[in-house]
């Protein structure tokens, strides 16, 4: 699970969105009280008038203010000040004086609301305890102030900037980095950029490790500083680090040896005034509440038990047995059936009998720690550790652990096993385990947090999928019904909210045509015309990147492509917006298709607007290529498919030159290293940022050209992709990442495959053509973990819809199959078919992610003129429209 989602859930309940879009009337996270609900205001500074002589602007989470005459240096030594929740307005009311007395730049986040954010248990590790930043003119007026607002501020707490230096004790932070937004590429991204000695652009690191650039050389006032932060070791513990195993914004844990006895053990850190919880409690609260629950269930045999406490640094640390097993999570990938395309009557009912016994045993453990009078708080499949022969488990990380006299709600969750906001003491517990219960079946119960109506779905297609008892499965449902105040179920559905009449979904996904209307109503009925960043939501990517709500991966464009790929009607007031906002598009907005201009100029002109497509591809013509990657999605290979397209429908020779050049980048690129390398050496493979990408420009300036050698470099770059992937013992081949394998059309073999197909129209290669089917195998598991074009089924159902290769696997029955398991991801919106985004937290209507995208793989399969991903034209038409599964 990727934790960086979960900020951006708390300002919308069905769609991804920034935090600062959160109303500024909500705010500070109370005890309590859950994210979200209303709370407060804007601090009393951010509503003042603007001080006479000064600008004020938002920039997202941040509220900067400037003297007009002041024009800021591009980089230098800048100024960061933390603070707590308690403290954090009165550190804002003396540090503004002193800044606008004094007419110094500076900037700050707005709210009790978004510093709480900054400051959560999973927030970025690097931006985490930034409050004000403070833009110095030069280094002399850097030392001044940062002394002066220590001697202001002295004695105040706030949380340590793990990306900066601190100035003695107090919240003044400082770091070397850029003043003014520019940005570089590395590694195949986009990143904020400083400027080194050479006059280069360089990335700028903002990471959670305090870094100088190699060509700065720090001012003397910070020699005391930089010889405190050296003096910190941790050579005063008995205990040795051996392995990081997680990292949060409160802290690490790592396993660790004592050094005075052998014994291996768990060290949890905890960082002071970081990691809050939902209630605000820090790392080092939480720390102390699960000694103390550690404490209170010591001798159990399904919990760890507390060995020592210690401080280092200012950092406190639970030292913990040592608990020998797998989280139950990772034993989905060794024995969940599913994952194969005909697991088998026998096999399915071997898993069955496991789950249950493994439930058995997580029931009993929980009724333990409830006889103890504790609520574990935080039940979920990474928390379970299930022992090497499988006998027993124990359950970890108690943190968020209470009293069940407190009668407390749930703090910290994995947001599979959230509990809805009334849910109090021991029924927090008690709605986990209904989620288990499913879980383990089908991992798809974080839907719950967008409609736990989903949840008697999810049961069904369980109970259709493996010989389980139902009223195993309506107990769940009913625990996860059960509204506030009725009494748990007992064994029977009488404490379930009533069941909506009729089918789940509106429309199944071999329902066609009407499930490409309601997904396009769904679309429709999402678009937020009014706001300038994003017409219809998406993933996070909207915001991470300028002009990402505009862009063909994750914004408009991507999404009027699907709409018109599909059949569906024109939609002229959401081109408008999108013509709108290209008219000027934004400094630092990314050259590729499918993040930027190249992806915004090609959609432009299938829609009907050669004019503007040809002003941003000249656009993006004159910016400088040197330093941008070799892939599909943000790189060379997509910016030269957009602009060869351009140049054969419009005669624009120039375009189609552009388009050569890009083609010689990146076979320059791959003279030095394979598409997708690293700077640190390891290579990403699969269609967008890998091989297969760039072969697909260098496949289609061939058959522009006829060159031979084009052909040649193809074939060497699908050649570094499938060097990349490992066959498993069922013979489907796959992307091997070092830690999992990946089938995936984005990152995967499924793309690899999609490009093979394409190759092996030109030139016969043996290695190709065994590979390729290998993927198709690859393709036909009975679940996938997210629904998804490029990370989930969406992409299978497109693959197998076009691919060449025949026989079993994509014969139209085959497809229909996996079309049906795309109903298990989605769900209504305003009575229309759609489905969540990654990760799985909230509804997504883009390309990339979510629902346009699952437009795009069912026209694919379904429609009479089969939809395309740009520059994959279909090889083959396949008939689907009488084929309709169960959904």
């Amino acid at each position: 699970m990727n934790k960086g989602y979960a900020v951006f859930c708390d300002a919308d309940r069905q769609f991804y969105d920034s935090p600062h879009h959160l109303s500024p009337v909500r705010g500070p996270i109370a005890a309590g009280q859950t994210v979200g609900e209303p709370a407060g205001e804007w601090y009393e500074a951010a509503r003042r008038p603007v001080p006479d002589g000064w600008q004020r602007h938002r920039s997202g989470d941040w509220l900067a203010f400037r003297p007009a005459e002041h024009e800021l240096p591009p980089q230098g030594w800048k100024i960061h000040v933390s603070a707590c929740l308690e403290n954090a307005e009165s550190i804002l009311d003396r540090t503004m004086a002193y800044c606008v007395e004094r007419r110094i730049a500076f900037k700050f986040v707005p709210s009790r609301y978004l510093l709480h954010t900054r400051n959560a248990k999973y927030a970025d590790r690097g931006a985490s305890g930034k409050f004000i930043t403070i833009y110095p003119a030069d280094e002399e007026q850097f030392g001044r102030i940062a002394a002066e607002l220590d001697a202001t501020l002295a004695g105040e707490p706030g949380p340590y900037i793990l990306s900066d230096l601190r100035w003695n004790a107090g919240p003044v932070h400082v770091r070397y980095g850029s003043f003014t937004r520019r940005d570089c590429y590395a590694d195949g991204m986009l990143r904020p950029a400083i400027e080194n000695a050479e006059g280069k652009l360089v990335p700028d690191p903002r990471g959670p490790v305090f870094r100088i650039p190699d060509w700065i050389t720090p001012p003397e006032v910070l020699r005391p500083h930089l010889e405190a932060r050296a003096a910190t070791t941790v050579e005063a513990s008995p205990y040795v680090v051996e392995q990081a195993l997680h990292f949060s914004n409160g802290g690490g844990v790592y396993v660790g040896r004592d050094s005075r006895t052998g014994a291996k053990v768990v060290l949890k850190e905890a960082r002071p005034h970081a990691g809050l919880a939902a209630d605000g409690a820090d790392a080092v609260t939480r720390l102390a509440r699960e000694r103390y629950a550690l404490e209170q269930l010591s001798g159990l045999a399904c919990t760890p038990e507390v060995l020592d406490t210690f401080e280092l640094g200012g950092h406190h640390f639970l030292v913990l047995e040592f608990v020998e097993g797998r989280p139950l999570n990772t034993f989905f990938a060794r024995r969940h059936p599913l994952i194969d395309a005909d697991p088998g009557a026998e096999r399915l009912a071997e898993y069955t009998e496991w789950a249950l016994r493994v439930y058995g045993l997580v029931e009993s453990a929980v009724d333990a720690v409830h006889a103890r009078g504790i609520v574990f708080n935080d039940l979920h499949l990474f928390n379970i550790m299930v022992s090497e022969d499988e006998s027993s488990v124990v359950l970890l990380d108690f943190e968020a652990a209470a009293p069940a006299a407190d009668n407390g709600r749930q703090t910290v969750a994995n947001p599979a096993f959230v509990a809805p906001a009334g849910r109090r003491g021991l029924d927090v517990d008690r709605y986990a385990l209904a989620c288990l219960r499913l879980a383990l079946f089908i991992p798809l119960t974080s839907l719950f947090a967008i409609d736990r109506g989903k949840a008697a779905h999810l049961a069904d297609v369980v109970a259709r999928e493996f010989p389980v008892d139902r009223g195993f499965l309506d107990d769940a449902v009913a625990e996860i019904m059960r509204e506030p105040g009725r009494e748990p179920g007992n064994g029977s559905r009488a404490g379930a909210a009533p069941a909506a009449p009729g089918p789940y979904l509106p429309a199944g996904p071999a329902d066609w045509p009407y499930n490409r209307d309601s997904m396009v109503r769904a679309i429709l009925a999402s678009a937020t015309p009014e706001r300038d960043d994003r017409y219809f939501p998406g993933d996070i990517a909207q915001f991470a990147t300028t002009g990402g709500g505009l862009s063909f991966g994750y914004g408009a464009a991507g999404v009027l492509y699907a709409l018109a790929e599909s059949g569906a009607d024109p939609c002229p007031r959401a081109e408008e917006w999108l013509l709108e906002r290209t008219k000027q598009p934004e400094s630092g907005t990314p050259l590729g298709f499918y993040d930027g201009l190249a992806g915004l100029s090609w959609t432009l002109h299938r829609l009907g607007h050669p004019h503007r497509a040809l002003e941003l591809a000249e656009l993006a013509i004159n910016q400088p290529w040197d330093e941008l990657p070799a892939d599909l999605h943000g790189g060379a290979a997509g910016l030269g498919l957009a602009l060869d397209a351009l140049g054969e429908a419009t005669g624009e020779s120039g375009l189609a030159d552009a388009a050569m050049r890009c083609a010689q980048l990146v076979a320059r690129a791959m003279d030095l290293a394979p598409a997708g390398t690293a700077a640190d050496g390891t290579r990403r493979a699969g269609l967008l940022y890998g091989g297969a990408g760039t072969a697909l420009l260098l496949i289609r300036m061939y058959e522009r050209t006829g060159d031979s050698a084009l052909l040649d470099l193809a074939a060497k770059a699908l050649h570094n992709d499938l060097d990349r992937c490992v066959q498993s013992a069922g013979g489907t081949l796959q992307v091997d990442e070092g830690w999992r394998t990946m089938p995936y059309l984005g990152a995967g073999s499924v793309g690899i495959g999609m490009v093979l197909d394409d190759y092996l129209v030109h030139r016969a290669d043996e290695r190709f053509a065994r590979a390729r089917g290998d993927i198709v195998r690859a393709a036909q598991a009975t679940f996938y973990a997210q629904p998804g074009l490029f990370r989930g089924a969406a992409g299978m159902v497109l693959h197998l819809s076009r691919t060449s290769v025949t026989g079993p696997g994509t014969e139209p029955a085959d497809i229909a199959r996996q079309m049906g398991a795309l109903a298990w991801h989605a769900l209504p919106y305003q009575g229309h078919l759609a489905f969540p985004g990654e990760q799985m937290m909230r509804l997504s209507m883009d390309l990339a992610t979510g629902t346009a995208g699952c437009l795009l793989a069912v026209a694919a399969a379904h429609a009479d003129e089969p939809a395309r991903l740009p520059f994959l034209p279909p090889l083959k038409k396949r008939p689907m429209n009488r084929l309709l599964p169960e959904s």
